[in-house]
């Protein structure tokens, strides 16, 4: 797997492939890979001929009391857990190559409307960092698929919103949430959490399956925010929202909807912030 840190060097490899006529699958992410990133490569994988895996903490979508400096700095762990998973590739650019005139004076993408709900209103101006880089790595890689997970599934939306209007010529393919066996989706962030903590954690999950359940049997999705909300805080979460919108584009749904639903919860654990979703069909 070849590593490579700057533009020129990312478009020549790019370029020998093109020649080749092999298709390019995209994978980018923050780093401090774990097993559900692998799985976005090995997705990668089995529908494209060639992959590659971006390495980029984007420090402009964080906010000015997230975890930016905190947040975990592993490439050579990263670079062999991406070699296990045959991946072609590896751009790991530094601040200058993304944002050559400085991160706050860079040229900035704004995602109208599904932005500024859920994570757009807790996390001001995230979505619209996430838009921004995930828009000039498209640029840089030039890939004919992106594979994201859909744990993030407002950005998830975001991003599918932003190619369809910006008509950027990259199929934008969702990968499964993958979970421990007590259901907590993995997150980089879960290492953050204590032991008792992460005891604790999966009654996120546990409480999607019950609004989920619950829905199924005819309960008013408004009753069921409410009821999902208080079995976390009576647990000691501190959430941002439980809420229960329409998966299309995060709306709330009409009184009676029971189809093309999902339910979304971001909580505080401790000082650890965790996030998670489940589609209702």
């Amino acid at each position: 797997m070849q590593t490579i840190q700057d533009a020129p060097a990312l478009r020549a490899a790019i370029r020998g492939w093109r020649g080749n006529g092999q298709t390019v699958g995209f994978v980018p992410t923050m780093g401090n890979l774990h097993a559900g990133h692998q799985s976005l490569i090995r997705l990668a994988r089995a529908r494209a001929e060639r992959v590659v895996a971006s390495v980029f903490v984007n420090p402009t979508q964080f906010g000015p009391n997230e975890d930016f400096e905190r947040y975990p700095r592993t490439l050579v762990q990263d670079q062999a857990a991406l070699a296990d998973e045959d991946c072609d590739l590896l751009f790991a650019p530094e601040v200058g190559t993304i944002y050559p005139f400085g991160a706050g004076h860079s040229v900035s993408l704004h995602v109208p409307q599904i932005t500024e709900v859920l994570e757009g209103a807790h996390r001001l101006g995230h979505f619209d960092g996430v838009a921004t880089v995930v828009c000039k790595l498209f640029n840089l890689v030039q890939p004919d698929l992106a594979i994201f997970g859909q744990k993030d599934f407002q950005q998830l939306k975001v991003i599918e919103r932003m190619v369809r209007d910006l008509s950027l010529p990259v199929k934008v393919l969702a990968a499964p949430i993958l979970r421990a066996d007590d259901g907590l989706a993995l997150s980089s962030r879960n290492q953050y959490l204590s032991a008792a903590e992460r005891a604790r954690a999966p009654l996120i999950h546990d409480t999607l399956l019950k609004m989920r359940e619950l829905l199924g049997k005819g309960h008013a999705w408004r009753a069921l925010e409410q009821v999902g909300g208080a079995r976390l805080v009576r647990a000691g979460f501190a959430p941002d929202y439980v809420v229960i919108r329409r998966a299309e584009d995060l709306a709330e749904p009409a009184d009676g909807q029971r189809a093309g639903l999902i339910a979304l919860i971001a909580a505080r654990l401790g000082t650890t912030r965790l996030i998670d979703n489940l589609l209702i069909d």
